[in-house]
Order: structure tokens, then sequence, then C-alpha cells
């Protein structure tokens, strides 16, 4: 059957994507974000780690025998504090809620029943989880919500030199643009990327809101320099094949 082997939701007809919409297929909706990611990254960041993620994860799901869909990313997200540094599209928060509530309940309508929010924006973290809750509550139907590196601090801690998991614009997030899009990586500027000043986040377990431009001079967290693309593969396969292990629990749909 043409596009049996598919994941991307818009490269199907509506025929095939009805044909899919049984209780165990798993509908991945990637959420990221536009924003500046200092001298030597292109703001499309994090659009392309959760569209990348993403894939993976769904042609690993499809490759064990599960079938999984990929809808368009959401690309806008919530931002407001990298606005100072230019570059940066932002949602408020009621925009966004309703944006993501919209697709979730869209896929919900033509029949899926495991729908999963993958984040691959810091900013979105705490919306997606709440939006993963009420979506759940509202819908009748299991929506996971997930930001893709705090589901693999213990991998893609064991693959990074100089940082425990993403930061931002950093090691690891270098390393997977390098290895998925090259062109958008200015190399000759990631010495200029490392911060000469640095205010760190609030400690865990406390949350407020600042500005990058009160944490960093560059707009990076973390330092850039030992990244590599052969580094970003090793996550951008961590982080599918975690996910696709706890995908295909079905425990976590019950």
């Amino acid at each position: 059957m043409a596009g049996s082997q598919e994941v991307f939701w818009a490269r199907l007809t509506a025929a095939e994507i009805q044909s899919r919409a049984t209780p165990a297929t798993i509908v991945l909706i990637p959420v990221a974000s536009i924003e500046q990611h200092g001298p030597h990254l292109a703001v499309g960041v994090d659009t392309v780690l959760a569209t990348a993620v993403a894939e993976r994860t769904a042609r690993r799901l499809v490759d064990s025998g599960t079938q999984a869909l990929v809808t368009p990313t959401i690309w806008s997200g919530l931002a407001e504090h990298h606005m100072a540094f230019g570059g940066t599209m932002t949602l408020d928060l009621a925009t966004f809620m309703a944006l993501v509530g919209g697709i979730a309940r869209s896929v919900a309508r033509h029949g899926f029943r495991r729908i999963a929010l993958v984040n691959g924006h810091g900013g979105n973290t705490e919306a997606i989880a709440s939006s993963a809750i009420e979506l759940t509550r509202n819908l009748g139907v299991p929506v996971v919500g997930l930001t893709y590196w705090l589901a693999n601090a213990d991998t893609f801690g064991a693959i990074l030199e100089s940082q425990p998991n993403v930061m931002h614009a950093c090691e690891a997030e270098t390393s997977m643009m390098m290895a998925l899009a090259p062109d958008c990586v200015r190399a000759d500027r990631i010495t200029e990327a490392v911060p000469r000043k640095f205010a760190p986040p609030a400690p865990p377990g406390f949350k407020r809101s600042r500005g990058f431009d009160q944490m960093t001079d560059t707009g990076v967290i973390g330092d850039p320099r030992s990244a590599s693309a052969a580094k970003g593969e090793r996550l951008l396969d961590a982080a599918a094949a975690r996910l696709a292990e706890e995908f295909a629990r079905p425990e976590l749909w019950a």
C-alpha cells in the first residue's frame, strides 16, 4: 500500500491516515520554538530537533510493529525570555495552550487513542505537562507530555563531556544540529558563543521568570566548543530509543 511506511501525517492522504486510526496507533505531536540560539546557531534549533526526535522515535516504533504518526511540528512556543536577543517569536500562554489543545483534539476526533506531546523547548516544559493532564481529562484519551532531554537525563549525561544534559545552544544542541543541519551552524562563531558571564537559574524546586539577557551575555548557556556531529548522532539515537521503548509499553497508556 502506498505510504504504508510513511510516518509524517502531512505526507499521507486523509484515507491513509484514517486507515491507521486504531486504538494502538501512537500519534506524536512535536512542540518547539523559534528563538535565538546564540551567535552560532540558527533560530530554528528547537523545531529541527523536536521534529527529528519525533520522527526517529516513530520509525523505531513502526520497525518494531507499532503504528505511529508524526503531526506537523508546532513551531512557536513560550519564548518571552529570549526576546531581548532578537530573532525570537513567542506566544502567550493562553494561545499556546489553545493551539496544542486544538491539534490534540483534532487527532482524537479522528479516532486515535494514544497521543504524545514531544516537547523540544525548555520554556514549554511546564505548559506541556499541564496540557497533557488537562487534555487527558477533557478528551477521555491518554495524552502523554514529555520533554525529550528530561526523559533522557541518564543517557544524555553519559554522552556529554562538559555538561550533564541539554542546556541552551550548548554542547548538546550544537552537536545535534551538526548532525542534522550543519548549514545552520556557524562553526567560526562557536568560540565567540561561550558566555563570559552566567547567572544560574533558580535552584531545583524553585521557579521564577528571568530573561536570558539577565543570565548570559551571548544567549548561550553551556559550552559548545566540544560539540561534534558524531556526538549529536549518539544523542539523537539515545533519545529516540528511550522514547520508543517507553511508548511501546502498554502500561503507559492504560
